[in-house]
């Protein structure tokens, strides 16, 4: 009875290391599938800034209702130091991340964009050393092996956007059926301004989780937090959205690529994306969160070459091989940090043991109180 309940014990623990992995990675293929509808919208005609509003519309809805009727008990009192972190959240996300990515996007291509994208964890461990979220200590090879990885991850963005080369065809019978669709949008691509933006995106996105992480601390409500983050985003988005973009006709709804578009982003990508993210950021860091985006680029790449008949260029493809190797020394490194960590705390917890355990066998008696003990035997 006792062995059937320690098996149990273990795998349910087993199982709650396993969660925040595979709920992150459920998200790459929600990210892929995001990235591939979002350029078929792009090539009907969707403006990228009317999707960005009427995509924080659809999430605000969704999340709201869950937030007041879950959290109605727990729900911190808002603060002015809070609004403003909140209102921060929405524009550096919903507004410059969402945007600047959807422009990168359209002006090189999903599978490229989604590429680029593995330098984020990279981004985001910089930063979080930054503002002391990560620590390193370069006598200690798993925190050298994250200095490394990220020196590395970073090379790699470099070569994808500096080294294009030669293009090369993954499903050669999608590039027939859709070339007339594909080939034309080829010669419009601006690579390094497109680049650009997606550099700002990611750059963008990597705050965002940065100070998401500290909000949590103060405001530890993950859904209302996303139902405010979404509302922000909302109205943010409206107004920069009003300003440019004056034909009334952009912002007509329909059933075409670009509602389902909206609604999939709206649902997927920002409302249950915010939410997963929130629990894995306070359960193992921002940097942890970030670190499985290569898979969403192997993805999108099927799909892409699939569907939108995209080229993948030898200069992606070395880069992401380089990002990929970089990620793997930061993924190690962090592991160990969490393991050391680990064993830190249960040493600390032991002591009070040890020390009684000496006690008990005749040891000195007068130490006692410098672990926390008592002077009585």
């Amino acid at each position: 009875m006792m062995k059937g309940q320690r098996q149990c014990g273990i795998r349910c623990q087993r199982l709650e290391k396993l969660k925040p992995i595979l709920a992150i990675i459920s998200l790459q293929f929600g990210y892929a599938g995001m990235y591939i509808i979002t350029m078929v919208s792009f090539k009907h005609g969707m403006n990228h800034w009317v999707l960005a509003t009427y995509r924080h519309v659809v999430a605000t809805v969704v999340m709201t209702p869950f937030a007041l009727v879950i959290e109605r008990k727990i729900r911190p009192k808002m603060t002015l130091p809070i609004f403003l972190r909140i209102l921060a959240l929405g524009l550096l996300e919903p507004v410059m991340d969402q945007n600047l990515y959807y422009m990168g996007m359209k002006a090189t291509s999903a599978t490229y964009t989604s590429a680029f994208v593995n330098a984020l964890p990279a981004i985001t461990f910089i930063m979080a050393v930054i503002f002391r979220l990560e620590t390193v200590n370069m006598k200690k090879i798993h925190s050298l092996a994250k200095v490394v990885g990220t020196a590395i991850t970073v090379g790699g963005a470099m070569v994808m956007t500096l080294y294009k080369g030669p293009a090369i065809q993954l499903v050669k019978s999608a590039a027939h059926s859709l070339h007339q669709g594909g080939a034309a949008d080829t010669t419009d691509q601006h690579w390094v301004t497109g680049t650009l933006m997606v550099i700002g995106s990611i750059v963008s996105w990597a705050g965002f989780f940065i100070l998401q992480s500290f909000t949590l601390k103060e405001y530890p409500a993950e859904l209302s937090l996303v139902a405010w983050i979404c509302f922000m985003g909302t109205i943010l988005n409206a107004v920069v959205s009003l300003v440019m973009v004056r034909d009334i006709s952009a912002w007509k709804v329909g059933m075409d690529s670009g509602t389902l578009a909206a609604v999939y982003s709206g649902v997927v990508c920002s409302g249950i994306a915010y939410y997963v993210q929130s629990i894995v950021i306070k359960e193992r860091g921002p940097v942890f969160t970030t670190s499985f985006s290569p898979m969403c680029m192997i993805i999108t790449a099927f799909l892409g070459a699939l569907v939108l008949a995209e080229t993948i260029h030898l200069g992606s493809i070395i880069g992401a091989v380089f990002i990929v190797f970089g990620l793997y020394f930061v993924v190690w490194g962090k592991s160990k940090d969490n393991v050391n960590s680990a064993e830190e705390k249960m040493a600390i917890q032991e002591l009070p043991i040890t020390n009684s355990v000496k006690q008990t066998n005749g040891a000195d008696v007068t130490s006692a109180p410098a672990y926390g003990g008592t002077n009585s035997t």
